[in-house]
């Protein structure tokens, strides 16, 4: 369909530039929410996207994956753009700028993109026109198993990070005596919420936990009163939501507002892991759990952190969290596989895609690494489980890798 066309635009850079300089520019199209409720969430993607941006591009000494900088040497030092495109949380203009910035703008990959079900149409588009649709932050394990050729995702998914979650329940239990006999499910009604649910309720049954209540509502509600007294009623040892920010500061001031006090919470990130929920609820978030794919105080582990986060921390004045790490993480491997497969040539990009296999110390992620299967999931996504204390995240599990240990209120 498309491929003619760029691959006539390719020869003509190619003769006009010659082979060494296959490019000036390799460009990049990033869809985020950058309008409407989600908006603070899509500038500080965009700042993530433009801190990795410069460090490929500029140059530095971080010991990370293209840390050097200088650009990408195997297209003769050719430099990242990025393009980005506002979806506004909807998926069909989710798949309208997918479309836009492959056959107008001439991508070379697609990023992005928060919701999944922003991540569902333009993977879509990606796949019917064979560019790379690199999802760094969406996070419903069904978007890897549509058979789409052209989706990676180096992000953990909702399974992979509901497990860890159910694995701490068993840990922390063992370890304190108080375990957990019931949770109270709170999702939106998104892909997002629904298969986050699914795998949450699945993992409760398999561990013989009850589930006191499974609260679905309809995402961005202007009031979650009602659902707070269901929450408020089930009486559950553990209340997780999965939630996006707006909906995560309504549920915070809700509960406070009826005078309950959860015995602990473990959120599925999104909302949970901005700082603007913490900005807008303040102590009320104290001892929130979530699980993440980011740790900032994973220093000594990952050396790259400090110098990340210094860049990112200049542009957005704010430090990085689980979804500006994924998303910098995404984007520097997208842009490595870019470099190794020293073309723009779609099925070459592809292919370096497929051979990725990055040790996770060349990351800022506490990851094994990253290496795709067959669906283009990474495999060695690795989660860790934080808790807000002093009104910042904290590593708490797996206990090898904590910092501090865990604030937990279950069974007293």
């Amino acid at each position: 369909m498309q491929r003619p066309m760029l691959a006539i635009a390719a020869f003509v850079l190619a003769v006009w530039g010659g082979s060494v300089r296959a490019a000036d520019e390799v460009v990049i199209g990033a869809l985020y929410p950058m309008t409407g409720p989600n908006a603070q969430v899509g500038a500080d993607a965009k700042a993530a996207m433009e801190t990795g941006a410069e460090i490929v591009n500029g140059s530095h000494n971080i010991p990370m994956l293209l840390g050097k900088g200088g650009g990408l040497d195997r297209l003769g030092g050719a430099k990242v753009r990025l393009i980005f495109a506002d979806h506004q949380g909807d998926p069909q203009k989710a798949r309208a700028e997918a479309e836009r910035l492959i056959t107008q703008e001439h991508v070379v990959a697609l990023i992005g993109s928060y919701q999944s079900a922003t991540a569902a149409t333009i993977s879509q588009v990606a796949d019917r026109y064979e560019v790379p649709y690199m999802s760094a932050d969406n996070s419903s394990p069904s978007l890897n198993q549509r058979g789409l050729k052209w989706f990676f995702r180096t992000s953990p998914h909702d399974i992979m990070f509901t497990q860890a979650m159910f694995d701490f329940f068993r840990d922390i239990g063992a370890k304190t005596g108080r375990k957990v006999q019931s949770v109270v499910l709170f999702h939106e009604d998104t892909i997002f919420g629904t298969d986050s649910a699914n795998a949450q309720r699945q993992m409760a049954e398999a561990a013989g936990i009850k589930v006191a209540a499974d609260i679905r509502y309809r995402g961005n509600s202007p009031s979650l009163s009602a659902e707070v007294q269901q929450i408020k009623a089930a009486d559950g040892d553990v209340i997780m939501p999965s939630s996006y920010t707006s909906d995560a500061i309504l549920l915070m001031r809700g509960l406070h507002d009826v005078g309950y006090t959860p015995r602990a919470i473990m959120a599925q990130s999104a909302g949970f892991a901005e700082q603007a929920l913490i900005d807008a609820v303040g102590p009320l978030v104290e001892g929130v759990m979530s699980r993440s794919a980011f740790a900032l105080d994973a220093a000594k582990a990952r050396p790259a952190i400090p110098a990340v986060n210094a860049l990112y921390r200049a542009r957005n004045n704010k430090d990085l969290n689980d979804n500006t790490g994924r998303e910098i993480t995404a984007l520097m491997v997208l842009a490595d596989a870019i470099n190794r497969a020293g073309s723009t040539d779609p099925e070459k990009l592809r292919a370096a895609l497929v051979a990725t296999d990055v040790p996770g110390d060349q990351t800022i992620m506490p990851w094994k690494g990253v290496k795709f299967d067959a669906t283009g999931q990474n495999i060695a996504a690795t989660p860790v489980i934080q808790q807000i204390k002093d009104g910042k995240y904290h590593t708490i599990y797996p206990f090898d890798v904590a910092v501090q240990d865990a604030m937990w209120n279950v069974g007293k």
